[in-house]
């Protein structure tokens, strides 16, 4: 029989005993509570000390724990997806040696949380033809190309990385104008990775709760100002995954 571990989600700071259900990963209905040492505590339930799968399911489960946790605390610290303690005294040790690290970044996450924002161009035929209008040597080696039924290789490859180049410069050009305008109102941004042509952006933004309902209100203008060009994808509050994600090395639990 394998040993159990401690499965870490999250940290907050309260010294009282929480449970949170049973809600821990793995699909064994195994409870969600705290450990904690001084007024720290690490959010935790059962699991077997071994390498988890790192799975659509197992990862959904531990973002939705840290949501849990969100809705009772103004300040939780996201734990590094897969980290297994091996006793709860390991936890409690581990408090004790980082506590002033974990107290300075609760301090700066305080009534803190994540919004995401992605953006979709709604019909790449426009975007495609805009690019063509703004790039004379584009538009010129197109219809080269067409005069020569586009049977030369060459030029056509050379066309194609002018586009993507294009392409890539005008997504850029119009992140930055949705980034200035969010961040009018958030303290931090994260630019991450798109998908395909259409997405121009994948971002986060750390704001202040105080302010979740004026940046609200600027999705919202944004949404109707380019409602025939863009598709906004909007989510939030979310943990701060982006902008604090504790790492924890340990020879042994990582085996």
């Amino acid at each position: 029989m394998e040993k159990e571990g401690k499965y870490i989600y999250c940290i907050i700071g309260t010294k009282q005993e929480r449970n949170f259900g049973p809600i821990g990963i793995g699909e064994r209905g195994d409870e969600v509570l705290t450990i904690g040492y001084d007024d720290l505590s690490m959010v935790v339930s059962n699991y077997p000390l071994t390498k988890i799968t790192a799975n659509k399911e197992n990862m959904l489960t531990h973002q939705k724990v840290i949501e849990e946790v969100m809705k009772e605390f103004n300040c939780v610290l996201p734990v590094r997806f897969g980290t297994i303690a091996s006793s709860a005294d390991e936890v409690r040790n581990l408090l004790d040696r980082r506590y002033r690290e974990f107290k300075t970044a609760l301090r700066d996450m305080d009534h803190k949380i994540e919004l995401g924002v992605k953006g979709i161009w709604k019909n790449m035929d426009t975007i495609f033809s805009e690019i063509v209008k703004e790039n004379e040597a584009i538009k010129n080696l197109k219809e080269a190309l067409t005069g020569r039924n586009g049977n030369d290789l060459q030029a056509k490859m050379g066309l194609g990385r002018m586009v993507k180049k294009a392409l890539d410069e005008k997504k850029e050009k119009q992140a930055e104008e949705i980034v200035d305008r969010l961040g009018r109102t958030s303290y931090q941004h994260r630019l991450n990775d798109t998908i395909g042509d259409e997405m121009f952006i994948n971002a986060a933004f750390l704001v202040d709760k105080g302010r979740e309902k004026e940046f609200d209100n600027i999705m919202d203008d944004l949404s109707d100002e380019y409602k025939d060009r863009i598709k906004f994808m909007y989510a939030g509050p979310l943990p701060v995954f982006n902008f604090v994600n504790i790492v924890i090395y340990s020879e042994e639990w990582e085996k």
